[in-house]
């Protein structure tokens, strides 16, 4: 590419008005000639595209009649857009100083989908996601203090959607996100797209955005989450490495069940699994498209996971000596069969 890469920000609002306030003016002053703005508001009942329209009267608004979610939203906001980088930003997402710059710069090394580092007040919020060998993902050095981020881009499991940014063209090849994810999980099922495919997903650390994060899960956000998780293990997990982690896959859905159970939302669990029964013909019809483009080899694409659960966010669990030891030590066995 040659010249500036222009750039498409692209915010999906649902009832964001007052985080629009403190996110849209130095988002803005950063804009440059050639630069757009593609605001998609989710049917909001507040004032987001009221304040929108005040505070970024060139940008381009598209109102839905309905909640699409994040994912489908995104691709709204991406089919309009006309830049060489497509910016996908939260709509609390504060940018820093020098940032529009910054997250052009991994244009020049071929990455496939990349994020900033994405910070909450004075502590990380994720440097890039981690995933668990049984789909379980999170914020990669979530809570720790900011002086621990990452000097130097590095490759990532997978890009936060809070702060990604892909070329416009290896989006369209991509697919973009799956829209029946709904919310969560779409940018670890885009990520490990892209890595399945031959690409490489990163972080820059020079592009900084601050994120109002908040960890607590009501019904509907477990229900998501583990219906997502299964999703992306089933469409992209190379066929080697689901049959050696079958046992695995098993085990966790019985554990999740239980910790479930105990934890108070065992009925958004139970409604997961029934909507991936539900989801399951369609999943698999997915699958083969996807596989079917797959460019590495099953061995290279489990590499990307881990055994250790390392999330704070997991408790006690994360922190069970047994547990740690058998993950390591299946996963060194798995490694060893697959080809």
């Amino acid at each position: 590419m040659t010249g500036r890469a222009r750039l498409s920000v692209v915010v999906v609002t649902f009832g964001s008005g007052a985080a629009l306030e403190r996110s849209l003016p130095p988002l803005l002053a950063q804009l440059g000639p050639g630069d757009e703005l593609v605001v998609v508001d989710n049917a909001s009942t507040d004032d987001s595209v009221e304040r929108v329209r005040r505070l970024a009267p060139r940008a381009r608004v598209l109102v839905q009649g309905r909640n699409l979610g994040f994912a489908a939203g995104c691709n709204a906001g991406a089919g309009v857009a006309g830049g060489d980088l497509l910016v996908f930003l939260n709509p609390d997402a504060v940018v820093a100083d020098g940032f529009a710059e910054a997250i052009r710069r991994p244009l020049e090394r071929g990455w496939d989908a990349w994020m900033g580092v994405v910070t909450a007040g004075e502590a990380l919020n994720t440097t890039g996601g981690v995933v668990h060998f049984t789909g379980i993902a999170w914020s990669g050095q979530v809570g720790e203090p900011l002086a621990a981020a990452p000097a130097a881009a590095r490759e990532v499991a997978f890009a936060s959607g809070a702060c990604l940014a892909v070329p416009r063209e290896r989006w369209h090849d991509l697919g973009g996100f799956a829209p029946e994810f709904f919310m969560y999980c779409e940018d670890v099922d885009l990520s490990l797209r892209a890595w399945l495919w031959g690409g490489r997903v990163g972080v820059e650390p020079a592009a900084r955005v601050d994120h109002d994060y908040a960890f607590a899960k009501g019904a509907y956000k477990w229900r998501l989450l583990e219906r997502n998780r299964a999703a992306a293990v089933i469409r992209t997990y190379p066929g080697p490495l689901l049959a050696v982690l079958a046992p695995a896959l098993l085990a966790t859905e019985l554990a999740l069940l239980i910790v479930a159970s105990a934890s108070g939302w065992g009925w958004p669990k139970l409604q997961a699994n029934a909507d991936t029964l539900r989801a399951l013909p369609r999943l698999l019809r997915e699958r083969r498209a996807i596989q079917d483009r797959r460019a590495i080899g099953a061995r290279e694409f489990a590499r990307l996971l881990t055994p250790e659960l390392s999330s704070p966010d997991l408790g006690p669990v994360a922190r069970n000596r047994l547990l740690r030891a058998a993950l390591r030590a299946y996963w060194r066995v798995a490694l060893s069969v697959i080809r």
